[in-house]
């Protein structure tokens, strides 16, 4: 029987409460830990992505347009936020990526054969998309799912638009009001 994976898409401290931080984001942290427990107790997979930076941030071209440093490893704000910390096991599969999309995620999905990929976290309209897009070009056969419940962006309207596209895409939008 094929398995499902759960992808907890960068759901770190400075995105949540931190230098890039926004009251949305901690109203998906309950949807995000119930999701975790519920694939682990399905013997399912869980795989989580980091937003990785260092020092040199301001200079990338990420950096440049956005100019916020964050998610800098080592410190508290590259950590997972909230129960999600609590959650994670060490024989989940981790991602750190320095873009928005996780290029080792592409190809770690290419050699596998999932029944359904479900993404969470944040952020909608960046790094979620990003990611299940890559989903959806590594394993096209294969569901990719996003519940509105469990992802969020600083704007609401943005976020509303993004979960239009990946519809559009064929990402199936779990979880809209």
């Amino acid at each position: 029987m094929k398995k499902k994976l759960f992808v907890v898409v960068d759901f770190q401290n400075d995105f949540v409460t931190g230098s890039l931080g926004f009251p949305k984001a901690k109203d998906i942290e309950k949807h995000i830990c119930k999701k975790i427990k519920d694939y682990r107790e399905n013997g399912d997979e869980i795989a989580f992505t980091f937003d990785t930076h260092d020092d040199s941030y301001l200079e990338s071209l990420e950096g440049k347009n956005l100019p916020i440093p964050h998610c800098v490893k080592g410190t508290p704000g590259w950590e997972l936020y909230g129960c999600a910390k609590e959650l994670i096991a060490d024989d989940d599969k981790k991602f750190i990526k320095g873009a928005f999309g996780s290029v080792e995620f592409f190809d770690y999905l290419r050699d596998r054969d999932y029944e359904s990929i479900e993404l969470a976290g944040l952020v909608t309209n960046i790094c979620i998309i990003s990611n299940a897009i890559l989903a959806k070009t590594a394993l096209p056969e294969v569901e990719v799912i996003v519940d509105a419940n469990c992802v969020a962006s600083a704007d609401d309207d943005i976020n509303e638009k993004t979960l239009d596209v990946l519809e559009g895409l064929h990402v199936k939008v779990i979880g809209r009001k």
